[in-house]
C-alpha cells in the first residue's frame, strides 16, 4: 500500500476556449501505477486457474513472477531508498511479507498480496490525480490568446504577454483573457466557474471581470488590472499547489509516530514468529502467522487518514474562490469558536455611496439639481467620494455639465467653475453621526449637503448569522472607524459586541483578550491595518478583491471573489474535513485492532488479512475524497438555518 499523499499540479497546455468550461479527468491507464497494477492482475488471473487446476509449475510459475515484479518493483524500490535514509517504510514491510510467503511455498498468497497491494495503490493514485484535476482544470478556463486594442489597431496576443493597463476587446461568446475592469460596453458574463453564481451577471463600465469567465452578450472593452500570472485562476492553482505540499498538525503527529510504530511492528512480528516456534510450533505455520500479522498491523490506513479530507476541502474551496494556503490553515479554520470582523471592506464594500441629498431652502435647487452641480465639480477628481457623487448622478440619468478651472486641495475638497458659477465641494465641519457629509457652495454661499455612507455588503447579515450558528457566539466588530458608523453596521448585522476607534495595535490587543479567555479566534479583515490582527488570531481570512497585499500575505485564507458568505462556508467545510479525519482514524484503528486480535487469538487466513488491510486503506482514501463533491460547498445553508431560527 502506498502510504504517502502528494499532489503535483504541473502546468499543462491550455486548449482553445469553448462555450462551456472544459472538465478534465485523468484516465485510469494514464497513470503508471494503474498500468503496472493491470499487468500484475492479468498475470495473476492467468496463473490462478493453472495453479488450482494442477498444471505443471513451469506453466504458471513465470506468470507469478510477472505478477510479483510488475506489482512490487516500485514500492520495493521506494522502500529501499527510504531504508538507505535510515527510515523504515511500511511499503517495504508489505514486500517483505509477500516474498516471505513465496519462500515457504505460499506463492499464490504472496501474489494475491502483491496484486491487491498494487491495485489499491493504483486507486489511491487515481484519487490523488482526480483531486489535482479539480483544481488544475481551472487553468483550462483561461484562453490562450486575447484581442488587445492599441489606439485604432487590434492585435491577437498571447494572454501570458498581457500587462496591467492593456485594453482588451472581448466579443460575445469569448472568454475574458485577464482580470480587469470594464471600460466600455455592456454584456452578461457567465462567471459561475469563479464565483458559483447560477445566472450570468450584467457587466457595465466600472465593474470587475475575471479571467476565464464567458462573455455572453455584447462586446466589452476591458482594462487589465492584474498580471495574468496573478489572476484569480492562477492564484487559486498556485496556492492549492503550495497547500498540497504542507502537512496539518494531525498528519505531522501521525508521521512522527509512524517510524516508531513501524519498528514496533517489526519487533512484534519477530515475537509472533519466534515465541510459537520456541514452543514447538510448525515453522511454516509460525512464519505465515507472523507475515499475516505484519500485513494487518501496518499503519497504511492511519497514514492516509488525514491528508485526503484536508486536500479535498482545499480543492473545493479553491473552486469557489477561497484560497486556503495550507493544510495547517484548513485544519485551524475548523477549530475556531469565535469570530472577529473588521468593518470597512469586510462587512461593508469599502466604497462610499450617496444616501441623502439635502438642498437648502431658498437656493432654487432641488435634489437632482444639487446632485448634478456637485457631480459636475467633482467629475475631474479621482477621490472615492467624488466617484461616488458622480456615480449617484449617473444612476439618476442626470446631465453633468463640463467643469472649468478645476482645482483640488487635499482635505479641503474641490473647486471648479460650472455654468459660470464657482462651485466648491468639501467635507462639512462636523459629521452627522455615521455619515460622511460634504457641503456644496455656489459663489461662496452654501446651497446644500450630500450624505455618504459605506455600503453594507448584501450578504453581511447572513454571514454573521451563519458564523453565530457555527461558533455559538455572536461575532465581535473591531474597527478603526467612529462609534456611530460602527453602530450602524452592527445594528444592520445583529452584532452586539462593538469596539470602535481602534488602532492596529488595539485590534491585536482585542484579539488577544478574546483568546485569553480560552477562545480560538477567527479574524476577518482586508486592510494594512488588519494585518497584525490577522497574524495574531488563531486563523485569519482576508477579503481579496480590495485587500491589501500585506493582509493577503498574512492571512491563512483569501476570499478572492469578495463574498462574505464564503467565510462561514469555508469554516463549515473545514469542520467537516476534520470530522472525516476523525472518521478515518476510527475506521483505520478498528480494522487494525480487529485483524491483529484475530491473527493473535485465532487463525486469520493471509488472503483475508490482505483484503481487510488493503480494503480499509482504500475505504479511508475514498472517504476523504467526499469533500470534492460540489454539494460539499454550502455557502447559504447555515445562513438560512440561522435566520429561520
Amino acid at each position: 500500500m502506498v502510504c504517502r499523499v502528494s499532489i503535483t499540479l504541473a502546468p499543462t497546455p491550455v486548449p482553445a476556449p469553448t462555450d462551456r468550461a472544459p472538465r478534465r479527468r485523468t484516465r485510469v491507464l494514464a497513470l503508471p501505477e494503474a498500468r503496472w497494477a493491470l499487468v500484475s492482475l492479468v498475470a495473476f488471473l492467468l496463473a490462478l486457474p493453472l495453479d488450482l487446476g494442477g498444471a505443471p509449475a513451469w506453466t504458471y510459475g513465470p506468470l507469478y513472477v510477472v505478477a510479483y515484479a510488475a506489482g512490487g518493483w516500485e514500492p520495493a524500490l521506494e522502500g529501499l531508498r527510504a531504508l538507505r535514509e535510515k527510515t523504515l517504510d511500511v511499503d517495504l514491510l508489505m514486500i517483505v511479507a509477500a516474498l516471505g510467503a513465496a519462500s515457504i511455498g505460499q506463492v499464490l498468497d504472496g501474489a494475491l498480496l502483491i496484486v491487491i497491494f498494487a491495485t489499491s495503490g493504483a486507486l489511491e493514485a487515481l484519487a490523488t490525480a482526480r483531486t489535482a484535476d479539480s483544481v488544475r482544470g481551472l487553468l483550462d478556463l483561461a484562453p490562450t490568446t486575447a484581442t488587445r486594442v492599441t489606439g485604432d489597431r487590434e492585435e491577437t496576443v498571447a494572454t501570458a504577454d498581457l500587462a496591467v493597463g492593456d485594453v482588451l476587446l472581448v466579443r460575445p461568446g469569448e472568454r475574458i483573457g485577464a482580470d480587469g475592469t470594464v471600460l466600455g460596453g455592456e454584456g452578461e458574463v457567465d462567471q459561475a466557474t469563479i464565483t458559483g453564481e447560477s445566472v450570468p451577471v450584467l457587466k457595465r463600465p466600472g465593474d470587475d471581470v475575471f479571467a476565464g469567465t464567458l462573455n455572453g452578450t455584447g462586446a466589452l472593452r476591458v482594462r487589465v488590472e492584474r498580471d495574468p500570472a496573478d489572476s484569480v485562476i492562477a492564484r487559486i492553482v498556485t496556492l492549492v499547489e503550495e497547500a498540497s505540499r504542507t502537512k496539518a498538525p494531525t498528519q505531522l503527529f501521525i508521521e512522527k509516530i509512524e517510524q516508531r510504530y513501524a519498528v514496533g511492528v517489526v519487533v512484534a512480528t519477530l515475537a509472533v514468529f519466534g515465541v510459537p516456534l520456541a514452543f514447538g510450533a510448525d515453522l511454516t505455520d509460525a512464519l505465515l502467522r507472523a507475515m499475516t500479522f505484519m500485513i494487518v498491523a501496518s499503519p497504511c490506513a492511519v497514514v492516509l487518514a488525514t491528508m485526503p479530507p484536508l486536500l479535498s476541502a482545499i480543492a473545493n474551496a479553491g473552486r469557489h474562490g477561497v484560497l486556503v494556503k495550507s493544510a495547517v490553515a484548513m485544519e485551524r479554520l475548523g477549530e475556531i469558536d469565535t469570530a472577529a470582523l473588521d468593518k470597512t471592506g469586510t462587512l461593508t464594500e469599502g466604497t462610499p455611496e450617496v444616501t441623502a441629498v439635502r438642498p437648502l431652502p431658498g437656493t432654487g435647487l432641488d435634489e437632482d439639481a444639487l446632485l448634478a452641480l456637485a457631480a459636475a465639480a467633482e467629475h475631474p477628481s479621482e477621490h472615492p467620494l467624488a466617484r461616488a457623487i458622480v456615480a449617484a448622478a449617473r444612476a439618476r440619468d442626470l446631465s453633468i455639465a463640463p467643469a472649468e478651472d478645476f482645482t483640488a486641495a487635499p482635505g479641503r475638497g474641490v473647486t471648479a467653475v460650472v455654468d459660470g458659477h464657482e462651485v466648491h465641494v468639501g467635507r462639512a465641519d462636523a459629521p452627522e453621526g455615521a455619515e460622511t457629509t460634504v457641503q456644496v457652495t455656489r459663489d461662496g454661499s452654501p446651497v446644500g449637503t450630500l450624505a455618504l455612507t459605506d455600503r453594507l455588503r448584501a450578504d453581511a447579515a447572513g454571514a454573521t448569522a451563519a458564523l453565530t450558528a457555527l461558533t455559538g457566539t455572536s461575532p465581535t466588530l473591531l474597527t478603526g472607524d467612529n462609534a456611530p458608523a460602527a453602530a450602524r453596521v452592527a445594528d444592520a448585522t445583529g452584532i452586539t459586541d462593538v469596539r470602535a476607534d481602534l488602532l492596529p495595535e488595539d485590534k491585536v490587543e482585542a484579539v488577544r483578550e478574546l483568546e485569553g479567555t480560552g477562545r480560538k479566534v477567527l479574524f476577518v479583515g482586508d486592510g494594512v491595518n488588519d494585518a497584525p490582527a490577522l497574524a495574531a488570531a488563531h486563523a485569519g481570512i482576508a477579503m481579496g478583491r480590495a485587500g491589501s497585499d500585506l493582509a493577503l500575505e498574512t492571512a491563512d485564507a483569501v476570499v478572492v471573489r469578495d463574498e462574505l458568505a464564503a467565510v462561514p462556508a469555508v469554516v463549515d467545510l473545514s469542520r467537516r474535513a476534520r470530522g472525516l479525519v476523525v472518521q478515518n482514524l476510527v475506521i483505520a484503528g478498528t480494522f487494525i485492532t480487529v485483524l491483529v486480535l484475530w491473527d493473535l487469538i485465532g487463525h486469520l487466513p493471509l488472503p483475508l488479512g490482505v483484503a481487510g488491510h488493503e480494503g480499509s486503506t482504500v475505504l479511508v482514501g475514498l472517504n476523504g475524497l467526499r469533500l470534492l463533491r460540489e454539494s460539499a460547498w454550502r455557502p447559504g445553508k447555515r445562513s438560512a438555518e440561522a435566520q429561520e431560527a
